[in-house]
């Protein structure tokens, strides 16, 4: 499954390494290809090799969302992968399940859990459920989600779901909604943030860098459009409660749109109000209140237009009955 092996993949000394993209990776970005099979290497490490341009793409420079070709040869310098850890190091793990059939499986991801190894993660959702399904012949992510954002999270059992199911992702055919706590009073008449988001890297300690989400002008050349719609839906006092859907899958939307707006969300530790988060966690909210409420998609088997909803969890239900509607 995936590309032709490469030389690159031991945890000793590292070399330079030869991907063939096959017909089943056909179409992805060229930053996703390689996450998914420099397993162990930190994102942020294969975002700078590729805008390095030390990744090459049938012997010229790409960027990261160039779309590769089946056949297209990958050149992947020197990296060096963690060892993965041993089958019985990966606890095997079920999770709440919203939907099951012969093509798919959908639940209810926790917060607090990565949806796959790396960046010193060792593993995630999908390595659980691989380990939990050993029967199962296919088990791959359609989507993610942040660590800390609970909800609905599509996993697919074919390869042929797999394919639909990100072509309508990345059509933005898909309906993305998030429950979102944010501070203060959000003012109704604010229905849709249209604001280019651009990534920059934050300096870490490991050389690497941590990757951050800003509000860009529109001429800002490496600005990408975004467009995020809101819905108020409970006023709480010194709270708003949110109903938010994406019509870009930028990283960090929701929680970098909204907090140019003056209202970060709850509990946020990239974007949000810091101060504020340790009263809040005082208060009983360990984390940041961002949830993917509900996801609409295209069923690849049947065709019909499918909704999936995953309640609030326990946690951030409490945390909004505890306080008291605002007058």
């Amino acid at each position: 499954m995936g590309a032709a092996a490469t030389t690159h993949t031991s945890p000793g000394k590292p070399e330079v390494g030869w991907l063939t993209v096959d017909e089943e990776s056909a179409g992805q970005r060229l930053d996703n290809f390689l996450i998914r099979h420099l397993k162990g290497v930190p994102k942020t490490h294969v975002y700078r090799i590729i805008r390095s341009g030390e990744v090459r793409v049938n012997k010229g420079r790409a960027g990261a969302d160039t779309r590769v070709s089946a056949g297209d040869v990958v050149r992947v310098p020197p990296v060096r992968v963690a060892e993965r850890p041993a089958a019985g190091a990966v606890p095997g793990r079920e999770f709440p399940v919203l939907l099951e059939d012969e093509q798919l499986l959908a639940i209810d991801k926790p917060a607090g859990v990565a949806v796959h190894g790396g960046s010193g993660v060792a593993f995630g959702v999908i390595e659980q459920l691989r380990r939990a399904r050993p029967d199962a012949r296919l088990l791959e992510l359609v989507h993610r989600l942040d660590r800390e954002t609970s909800g609905v999270l599509l996993v697919a059992k074919k390869r042929s779901a797999l394919k639909q199911l990100q072509d309508q992702f990345r059509a933005r055919d898909t309906g993305k909604t998030y429950l979102a706590l944010v501070l203060g009073d959000w003012p109704e008449r604010l229905k849709v943030i249209d604001a280019p988001l651009r990534r920059y890297l934050v300096p870490t300690g490991d050389g690497d860098g941590e990757r951050r989400v800003k509000v860009v002008a529109r001429d800002d050349a490496d600005g990408m459009r975004s467009i995020t719609l809101v819905k108020l839906r409970q006023r709480l006092p010194g709270f708003s409660l949110l109903e938010v859907t994406i019509k870009t899958g930028r990283t960090h939307q929701i929680r970098v749109h909204l907090a140019a707006q003056g209202h970060p969300i709850a509990g946020d530790d990239k974007y949000g109000d810091f101060e504020r988060n340790k009263t809040l966690q005082r208060q009983g909210l360990k984390r940041m209140f961002l949830h993917a409420w509900r996801l609409q998609f295209v069923h690849p088997a049947t065709g019909e237009r499918t909704e999936l909803q995953a309640p609030l969890p326990p946690d951030l239900h409490d945390f909004v009955g505890s306080r008291h509607p605002a007058p």
